[in-house]
Formats: C-alpha cells, structure tokens, sequence
C-alpha cells in the first residue's frame, strides 16, 4: 500500500512512492499518470483505496455516453 502522506502525489508523473523505491520493480513513475489522464480525456474518474503494508485498490469510472 501508499503511504498516507504520499497519497496525494500517487498520480503525478515520476512519482515513485518511498516503500515503491525500496524494492527492485520496474516502471518509472508514468503509468499511473497516464491512466488519469486518459480516464479525464474521457469524461471518467479514477480513484483508489491503500492501506500501508496491506495494498492499494484502483478503480476508474468511464460515462457510457457523453
């Protein structure tokens, strides 16, 4: 999960939350940004839920219609 005093950052670009840069993983801080960014184009929403050291949920809502 986010940190809480990270979550408010977890959708800027680069972004790589402290426990995130612990571990060896890939990416580079992009993906989530551009997931908003579309889901926005897109008249949608995207949000999540984290709980620190339990995980993180993430969910998008995209209209049907515009």
């Amino acid at each position: 999960g986010i940190p809480r005093h990270q979550q408010n950052r977890i959708f800027e670009k680069f972004f790589r939350a402290d426990n995130a840069l612990v571990k060896i993983s890939d990416g580079d801080g992009l993906g989530l940004a551009l997931a908003k960014r579309f889901t926005e184009l897109w008249g949608g929403r995207i949000y999540f839920e984290s709980e620190e050291n339990k995980g993180s949920t993430f969910s998008f809502t995209i209209p049907l219609n515009q």
